[in-house]
């Protein structure tokens, strides 16, 4: 029997021996209502209907019950039933709920809407401390679809995407559900051990949707969706919302629930629009229905998400709790357009069950022994959202593909296809075994291929790698090398790689390197092969530094313990100075020379900053993420970083066994760096370093502790926690003790947004200070001012800052242009 045929009959013999109620849910047009709530009346054990109107309640035990069909916009309908045998049909009609305002009395300048969310935002805290813990079941379904993809992105062929699109180029690619425990304890530990996994497709793939994931409490200030957004009951809600009571209507038990429409006060605002339902003298929320657009969540990517709760009342608790929610989202870039939908039930509340902090740890997230491993009949009878005919199909297909593609013949005929070499693989071409998992080739980068220094003139890069991958990814073994050309220096240099991952566990990883190359004096490489071509050949300003360096190279890395990494390295170096060769360039200033390459006097021509040396260098380093927590997954662990809990580093480097004794030396350093949002007020941001030399006098200039600087007044960082975008990038170096800090704050359109005309250009304010302190000179200080998020659409890739500096009073302004497409 086929795989194929094999799914089928399990989910038809499965459809024959659960113990379930089954039908279908319509509206007064025989039309087919999806997500429907369907309870057991005062339990929370129930079911939701699926896009086509159908469900499946799994009931065990044959005797009478109550159930409960709730959707919003309609009348709530109960139905009074007796099972002798599974399974049982009952179809229900839904009609529509009447929602009107002749109760209401309406004044003709206050909206009663006003008063009922002044009360919904006094009552919040109280509504939110209800709940002190839970524990649930929780079932997750996340579907993504693309529609008419086109043939190529960005010159590469896109292919089929594993058998995903259709004839039409449309098709789900992404179909995963996830069945699991999950435990709460307020404020905001959740801890989640997953017991079922699938994923369509690939069945050994665990899914990754999670509760932590969808885990939106709107009683809360603010909820984290990409951006801080400010709920509709949050405390400062009315200098963000417009409140207008659009009906009212009576549920199953008698409350009155207030349909109220929220808009937003600026369009571009960190906020919702729509609908959220309110119980009259509770002050609970019963439902919401809103929407938020990819700009207002800053997730360009994103047009629209349309996010939808469901709440249910537990008299015994005396809580409204939430029994559903769906996120719908519609996406499009580069040509690319498509739409999904992530699904969440939550049942069998246990609420306020005594759970402390002692029983939550940084693991977030468990998978059970298995867990990816259960059958279609488990899933049949366990399922609170039954599948659609498209998910269904989706499923069989994906399977019975799944063996046709992991064959070697399969295989090998796709590799001969892409294996072809053809006129556009000049600048890159891969040849791939996917059955023996490996693939070699090369690559002529697009950007940075081809460079301009005045050390090597043109200087023209080449990439050969092998790659090969065990275990789907889990562990790897690379092998690269880079080959260069000066055209001006008739030099060819080449470094080399081999590494090797050990596991996803710790990320174990080793690797040794070694070769000739150009280096900058500041290994932190502060100016970019491109901005230094066009530096140079435009402007004639030839910032960029460079030495020649022979080096072997050993790096270790892992995870000690949760949140705790170390790194490792040793080197054998031989340095050599060089010098400029070439003077040529495209536009050339009658008062402008190039500079020496003596980034220790500018006008050193011929002049070596050293002397050729061999050296022995060695580094370790901890890194420490503060409360970082984790996803444990079979053969794999997924660190969580925690923005409320800074990253602390901490360094040890050695030079010795040098040829110049003078040169040998030792540094200690650390540094520490967070970034967190503050509500609704943006992101604040902020770096810090320390560090001491030891026996330092005389040593080589690339061992100094550089600052990046930033002279050719363009950036292509994201943010400014790293740089002086107005210092010289070798004036302030030193070989003694420093000093550098650096904080940001992006105000995320929290005051601009505020600014009529200015707020519909959606710009996000940035100011940020940086401070540099040695005891060679004044301490250095730089303050900016800028606007970020300057594009159109979805293209946000501008970032304009002015600056000023001081060192022993004004030092000099500056204009920097950020670009963010790098």
């Amino acid at each position: 029997m086929t795989k194929k045929l094999l799914s089928v009959f399990l989910i038809a013999i499965s459809t024959l021996v659960s113990a379930q109620i089954t039908g279908n849910i319509t509206d007064s047009n025989n039309e087919p209502l999806p997500f429907v709530n369907i309870l057991i009346e005062n339990t929370y054990k129930g079911t939701t209907s699926n896009d086509d109107g159908y469900y499946e309640l799994n009931i065990s035990t044959p005797k009478t019950y109550t159930i409960v069909y709730s959707y919003l916009g309609y009348k709530t309908v109960k139905r009074n039933i007796t099972i002798d045998k599974f399974p049982y049909q009952l179809d229900v009609t839904l009609a529509e709920e009447s929602v009107s305002l002749n109760e209401v009395v309406i004044d003709s300048e206050i909206d009663p809407a006003i008063a009922i969310m002044r009360q919904a935002i006094a009552q919040r805290k109280a509504n939110l401390e209800k709940i002190n813990s839970y524990k649930a079941d929780f079932y997750s379904r996340g579907l993504i679809k693309i529609k008419d993809a086109p043939e190529k992105l960005l010159g590469q062929e896109v292919g089929d995407l594993g058998g995903a699109l259709d004839s039409t180029r449309s098709g789900i690619i992404y179909l995963s559900e996830t069945i699991s425990k999950i435990q709460f304890l307020s404020p905001d530990k959740l801890k989640e051990k997953i017991t079922a996994s699938k994923v369509s497709g690939n069945d050994n793939g665990f899914s990754f949707n999670a509760a932590q994931d969808v885990d939106f409490n709107f009683y809360n200030n603010t909820i984290e969706f990409g951006n801080e957004i400010i709920t509709p009951i949050a405390n400062n809600a009315f200098g963000y919302y417009r409140f207008k009571l659009d009906g009212v209507f009576y549920d199953d038990r008698g409350n009155l629930i207030n349909k109220i429409k929220v808009t937003p006060k600026r369009k571009n605002d960190p906020v919702f629009s729509g609908y959220i339902y309110i119980v009259e003298d509770q002050w609970d929320i019963y439902a919401l229905e809103l929407d938020i657009t990819g700009t207002q969540a800053r997730i360009p990517i994103v047009d629209i998400i349309s996010l939808q709760q469901n709440f249910s009342y537990s008299e015994t608790n005396d809580i409204w709790a939430k029994i559903s929610q769906s996120m719908d989202f519609r996406f499009g870039m580069f040509g690319i357009k498509g739409d999904g939908r992530y699904t969440a039930v939550y049942s069998n509340y246990e609420f306020n069950t005594g759970l402390t902090r002692k029983d939550f740890s940084r693991e977030i997230v468990a998978f059970e022994k298995e867990a990816n491993k259960k059958d279609s009949i488990f899933w049949q009878t366990i399922r609170p959202v039954p599948l659609t005919l498209e998910e269904r199909t989706d499923y069989i297909k994906k399977d019975s593909l799944q063996t046709l593609r992991e064959s070697k013949p399969y295989l090998d005929s796709l590799d001969r296809a892409n294996n072809k070499f053809k006129l556009g693989n000049l600048l890159g071409y891969t040849y791939q075994n996917s059955h023996k998992d490996y693939r070699l080739g090369f690559d002529i980068p697009l950007i940075g291929g081809v460079q301009f220094n005045t050390v090597q003139g043109y200087a023209a890069n080449a990439n050969v790698f092998y790659v090969k991958n065990y275990d789907d990814y889990k562990r790897f073994f690379r092998a690269s090398s880079n080959i260069q050309y000066g055209f001006s220096d008739e030099r060819l240099r080449a470094t080399g790689s081999l590494s090797y991952k050990f596991n996803s566990i710790n990320n174990a990883y080793l690797s040794l390197t070694g070769g000739v190359s150009t280096e900058q004096f500041n290994s932190s490489k502060p100016i970019s092969p491109l901005i230094n071509s066009v530096s140079t050949l435009f402007f004639e300003d030839n910032y960029m530094k460079l030495y020649d360096r022979s080096f072997v190279a050993l790096n270790y890395s892992e995870e000690l313990f949760n949140g705790i990494s170390l790194f490792a390295g040793l080197s054998y170096e031989r340095r050599k100075a060089l010098f400029n060769t070439t003077d040529q360039t495209f536009r050339n200033e009658e008062n402008d020379v190039y500079t020496s390459n003596n980034p220790l006097d500018e006008t050193a021509f011929g002049v070596a900053p050293f002397k050729t040396h061999n050296i022995i260098k060695g580094s370790v380093t901890a890194r420490i993420n503060f409360g970082q927590e984790y996803l444990s997954y079979p053969d794999a662990k997924y660190n969580v970083s925690s923005d409320d809990y800074p990253t602390l580093y901490l360094g040890y480097e050695k030079g010795f066994g040098a040829t110049d004794s003078n040169y040998n030396f030792d540094q200690i350093k650390a540094r520490i760096q967070q970034a967190f949002n503050i509500k609704d007020k943006g992101k604040f941001m902020y770096n810090l370093k320390a560090g001491k030399f030891f026996n330092a006098d005389d040593i080589a200039f690339m061992d100094y502790q550089h600052f990046n600087g930033n002279q050719t007044h363009v950036s292509t960082e994201g943010n400014y926690t790293n740089v002086f975008n107005n210092l010289d990038y070798y004036s302030a170096s030193t070989n003694d003790a420093y000093f550098e800090g650096h904080v940001e704050h992006d105000f995320n359109g929290f005051l601009l947004g505020k600014v009529p005309l200015l707020n519909k250009l959606n710009f996000n304010l940035v100011v940020g200070a940086h401070l540099l302190a040695t005891p060679d000179s004044k301490p250095y200080q730089e303050y900016s001012v800028g606007l970020d998020n300057i594009g159109w659409g979805k293209w946000r890739l501008l970032r304009i800052d002015y600056l000023r500096s001081y060192q022993s009073g004004f030092q000099s302004d500056a204009i920097v242009f950020g670009l963010k497409f790098f």
